[in-house]
């Protein structure tokens, strides 16, 4: 049975990774869980934040493009990644944090239910933090001791994912028909005034919600700031595979199932040319690496390992602010 179970991350584009560390680690206090490469282009850092072990649905990525110019937001595009956070507490201790750090951000306010904080990251990500203070079903994830933000104010994974559409009904079968997305009642931000769509799989709630806006201007050209793509959370290979021969039947551009050594993947690009990824739970990040040094060493999949040498050449050590380098 083809089942969406949630989110599983989210992969975005950055200017310079050691700024990308600074702001995911020290400011929001996510633990780097693996410096990899990106295995399709590996003279690139690829970076992955979560919570203690990088469990699936709490990690948020990036790869390393230092000449990408910046992004020329329109719509058919990933506009926002919220990450969860356990109280409206915790909302306004990452308030304070913000003007520690001069993070850009918007007053919190309430939309959908939920206490939220709109930001940015230094490469203009748009963010945002919600609260799961109302919240029936909180997903499992595990606190990580060393983080600089207290355990109880932790991120504890995504929350909803903001999308642009310029053919909403279009976009909206596409999520019910084959995805299986159910209908959840709309809202209107707060603030903008948009009229917000929303879209549940599984049990619901904010680890698994998407919120998809129309928005009839001009596609959105990426650049450094931008998501690449959105991965949706299946439950192993086998329904990975079930999903490739279903959504391949009814027309869909697919890529073939892809071992990425920590999951199995399977990209699809919509008719918006919105890249979702469908991505396998585990076999995860401790397959090459101990809890204790998780992102503490450049971690290359098997097939990369010959490579080694001359991939570690090409990649700049990533500076910490406090003095040091990972």
């Amino acid at each position: 049975m083809r089942q969406i179970l949630g989110h599983h991350h989210a992969s975005g584009i950055m200017k310079n990774a050691s700024d990308n560390y600074h702001f995911y680690a020290e400011i929001l206090g996510m633990r780097l869980v693996k410096k990899t490469v990106n295995q399709d282009s590996p003279d690139m850092y690829h970076l992955f934040f979560g919570d203690r072990i990088g469990n699936e649905g709490t990690d948020i990525t990036f790869f390393e493009i230092p000449m990408a110019g910046h992004t020329w937001r329109g719509s058919d595009s990933i506009t926002c990644i919220s990450l969860r956070v356990p109280s409206d507490e915790a909302i306004h201790y990452f308030k304070d944090r913000f003007d520690q750090f001069n993070v850009n951000y918007e007053e919190p306010v309430v939309i959908n239910g939920r206490l939220t904080l709109e930001f940015e990251d230094f490469d203009q990500q748009r963010l945002a933090l919600v609260s799961d203070a109302s919240e029936t079903y909180v997903p499992y994830y595990e606190p990580w001791d060393n983080s600089p933000v207290p355990t109880k104010h932790q991120i504890a994974g995504l929350g909803p994912f903001q999308l642009d559409v310029s053919d909403h009904e279009s976009f909206e079968e596409m999520l019910i028909n084959l995805f299986g997305y159910r209908i959840e009642p709309s809202f209107v931000h707060p603030v903008t005034n948009d009229t917000v769509h929303v879209y549940s799989a599984n049990r619901g709630g904010s680890s698994d919600e998407l919120h998809v806006k129309h928005n009839p201007s001009e596609r959105e050209r990426p650049g450094r700031g931008s998501m690449h793509h959105i991965a949706l959370q299946v439950k192993d290979e086998a329904e990975l595979e079930e999903w490739l021969i279903w959504l391949r039947d009814n027309g869909l551009m697919t890529s073939p199932v892809i071992d990425r050594f920590f999951f199995k993947s399977l990209y699809i690009t919509t008719p918006e040319r919105i890249v979702i990824e469908l991505a396998t739970n585990g076999p995860g990040f401790l397959e090459n690496e101990s809890e204790e040094t998780l992102g503490e060493q450049l971690s290359l999949p098997p097939f990369l390992e010959d490579d080694r040498i001359e991939i570690e050449s090409k990649l700049k050590p990533i500076h910490i602010k406090g003095g040091g380098i990972r």
